[in-house]
């Protein structure tokens, strides 16, 4: 097996209606919770790395690490790159043996994205290698990515229409009212279906992308709580939404913070319980498996997309 674009991935995605999750990944222990439970499911799948995690675990690290994943379980791995901020680190990627690549010029105004995101999708293409882009802007903080609520906007259709047919680029990154981090809603959890749908209409052929997709399982949040932490009111998207968006035209779903819930919860369950333990396997163990629980969770019930290898 190898590492794999998603070409093939969404092009059988757009024809059904589930998606392929994204999950970002930071170390080992995240890594090998998502691929043994993808292998077990049959699933198609998209490792992350953002601009913080390259930071924290070292490009060579991550590389090193997927490689062992594609030799440990056999699967095939799209590797991607999660909000390049500018060409420069899109080419380090594309370089440094990336199958994707996604260039978030949506700070810029709309012709400057679009030059940028052209750049961008030269080079990678000319390296066999996709392209996400992102249209619109998402509130919330993911990283070295902040958006105020003031700031977001949604994607415009026409523009979206507009973009791709200007950039080339493989597949679009929309707001429709998600955002990033574990607090998505003040009110009520929105997405604007219409505004999805009269995108997927302008452009069918096109994969769309949500991010800031975490549901923020109530849970997670409330061992999280039970064991020290302190995350009040945090409210994700509810997982019948993302059922219902990938109908149209939806093909890959970010998913980051329910992991690290997941994963955090587990950390601070044992040693809460196990003051004496010192030893790191004891608590990443579970905390592993809780990854592990919470992708087999996301690829059987809410992106569909279990046996669609």
């Amino acid at each position: 097996m190898a590492l794999i674009t998603s070409k093939k991935m969404f092009e059988k995605a757009l024809t059904s209606d589930y998606a392929v999750g994204a999950f970002n990944v930071n170390n080992m222990e995240i890594i090998q919770g998502i691929v043994d439970a993808v292998k077990d499911e049959n699933a198609p799948v998209i490792l992350q790395v953002s601009a913080g995690a390259r930071k924290y675990a070292r490009p060579a690290y991550l590389m090193k690490l997927v490689e062992a994943a594609i030799l440990d379980t056999g699967i095939d791995i799209c590797l991607h790159l999660d909000h390049g901020e500018d060409f420069e680190i899109c080419k380090k990627c594309v370089d440094d043996g990336f199958t994707s690549v996604m260039i978030d010029a949506s700070k810029h105004e709309f012709a400057e994205n679009i030059r940028i995101t052209k750049e961008v999708v030269e080079y990678a293409h000319a390296h066999g290698v996709v392209v996400e882009a992102e249209l619109g802007k998402l509130a919330g903080v993911e990283d070295n990515i902040k958006v105020s609520g003031a700031a977001a906007t949604f994607t415009v259709p026409e523009e979206a229409a507009e973009f791709v047919a200007k950039t080339g680029v493989d597949s679009l990154a929309i707001a429709i009212g998600t955002s990033h981090g574990a607090y998505k809603f003040k009110g009520d959890p929105y997405l604007d279906f219409e505004r999805l749908k009269e995108i997927h209409a302008l452009i069918p052929e096109t994969p769309l992308v949500l991010h800031g997709a975490s549901t923020v399982i109530p849970e997670f949040v409330a061992k999280c709580n039970q064991y020290g932490g302190k995350i009040p009111g945090a409210q994700g998207v509810p997982e019948d939404m993302i059922r219902e968006a990938t109908k149209y035209g939806i093909c890959k779903v970010n998913i980051d913070t329910d992991l690290r819930l997941a994963m955090t919860a587990e950390v601070r369950k044992y040693i809460s319980e196990h003051p004496e333990d010192f030893d790191p396997r004891k608590y990443l163990s579970p905390a592993r498996q809780a990854i592990h629980d919470m992708v087999q969770h996301k690829i059987r019930d809410v992106l569909n997309c279990s046996g669609q290898k």
